[in-house]
């Protein structure tokens, strides 16, 4: 044991299980204290975010009360500002797992600098990952920029590599306090209200993400490659704002997904892969988180359109299937992914309107906003991307509807005001003309756009690049 203090820097680290670098400190060091720094400007567009990351300080603190270690949350307005302060200390050692973004990665490199020239004990240790990002690359050293062949080599790559015997925390001999200045996770809270909501369907915590893996697992994975497509049933995980915010490591999801031989634990899987090639590409082709990942796109004749827009955020947009899905997401701070793609679809081809403004609303709305997978997956739907989907797949509203909500359940969930709609025209009320039904513009908005005529302009928009 060293007899100096153990720091752990928390970042998206919210566990014990797989948590490299709390286990190490714990194992180090007799006496720990855990640290958050909150940076409010980071948090400036993701109000929802603020929420989970308050609940998930206030559980965590709990969950390391149990070892002694205490969690002291710091309000700075950089990073490098609080740790320019904590070079001037000596007796601790410092300990943090990885967050794989460019700009928490360069400052990883910042931070190894600075700790040796004061000669300061760190550890910089893997964090929510399979495989290190430079670890997959194509035989010619570069790396892959279509996923299949790059979940084929990440997977066995991963399946090679021998399972390091899993350490866990160790109680410390007593529970100490070490910063001053401490902020209560309660000023993070969104100032705003509607966070509200959140709380009836969300429990931000370790235990919870591992009763909904079990749950998932034991219940719904073996239909998981069907139902995954369909809105109305719970036919997903929704392990992904646990994931982001580390309550569950993909290690833990893929070592008990192993455990059992049913059927869809394969495509389940891979969506884990699509989350660790989004991490290579924004790393590899940073320039794709500011913009165009394929440089054609910058001539592409976007049009900016103030009323469109609140419309699509707003779920006014006249086309069910994706109202429910943008009134979803106001509502629960998340949405369902084969609905996400039909929204995205929405914004950039039927309303020409740029991915970026769409990547700008997720950020704020998503809790599992994830920068990799948000600017990756926008991407992909408007065709500017990484093995993007092609320009010409404009997904056609009114058929997604029908065809993964035909009962309209999720539609009458979200746009309660379409309940009493035959299912004939639920998906295109416009068709019904029956005003003691529905009134369209005052009960429920006319299409802001018509399916078809949108598809055309589109189609001509994406042939001019």
């Amino acid at each position: 044991m060293i007899n100096n203090i153990g720091l752990f820097w928390v970042k998206d680290d919210f566990r014990l299980k797989n948590n490299l670098a709390l286990i190490k400190a714990s194992n180090k060091h007799d006496q720990v204290v855990a640290f958050y720094l909150y940076k409010k400007k980071k948090f400036e567009n993701q109000e929802a975010q603020k929420w989970w990351v308050s609940k998930s300080l206030q559980n965590f603190k709990s969950s390391l009360n149990n070892y002694n270690i205490d969690l002291e949350i710091i309000k700075t307005e950089t990073y490098s500002s609080f740790f320019e302060k904590l070079f001037t200390k000596k007796n601790f050692s410092i300990y943090w797992n990885k967050t794989y973004e460019p700009s928490y990665l360069k400052f990883d490199k910042y931070l190894s600098k600075n700790f040796k020239l004061h000669n300061i004990e760190y550890k910089i240790l893997k964090g929510n990952i399979l495989n290190e990002i430079e670890d997959i690359k194509k035989g010619d050293g570069y790396p892959f920029k279509v996923f299949t062949p790059y979940w084929r080599n990440a997977e066995k790559f991963y399946l090679e590599k021998i399972p390091a015997k899993e350490k866990k925390v160790k109680k410390s001999k007593k529970k100490i306090s070490y910063f001053k200045d401490t902020i209560n996770e309660n000023e993070i809270y969104p100032k705003k209200k509607w966070f509200k909501k959140f709380e009836e369907y969300w429990k931000p915590s370790e235990e919870n993400a591992l009763k909904e893996l079990k749950s998932f697992i034991k219940n719904k994975i073996e239909n998981y490659s069907d139902a995954r497509n369909f809105p109305n049933v719970i036919g997903t995980s929704k392990l992904s704002p646990y994931i982001k915010h580390g309550q569950i490591h993909v290690e833990t999801i893929w070592q008990e997904c192993m455990k059992v031989k049913k059927k869809g634990v394969n495509k389940f899987l891979t969506e884990i892969g699509w989350r660790e090639f989004n991490h290579t590409l924004i790393n590899n082709f940073p320039h794709m988180l500011k913009g165009n990942y394929s440089k054609k796109f910058d001539r592409f004749p976007w049009e900016k359109n103030t009323k469109y827009l609140s419309a699509w955020k707003k779920g006014l947009t006249g086309y069910p299937i994706v109202d429910a899905g943008m009134r979803e997401l106001y509502s629960t701070g998340w949405m369902h992914n084969r609905v996400r793609m039909i929204v995205g679809s929405f914004l950039v081809k039927h309303l020409l309107i740029n991915w970026t403004e769409g990547e700008k609303h997720f950020k704020n709305c998503l809790l599992d906003y994830n920068e990799a997978n948000n600017v990756s997956g926008w991407q992909w739907v408007a065709g500017c991307g990484a093995d993007a989907a092609p320009y010409f797949r404009i997904f056609n509203p009114i058929l997604q509807g029908e065809k993964f909500d035909k009962e309209g359940n999720y539609v009458k969930k979200w746009v309660p005001e379409l309940k009493n709609i035959p299912k004939k025209f639920l998906h295109k009320p416009w068709e019904l003309k029956n005003d003691k039904v529905l009134k369209l513009g005052s009960d429920y908005p006319e299409p802001i756009v018509v399916h078809e005529k949108a598809r055309l302009k589109a189609l001509n928009a994406f042939k001019k690049i």
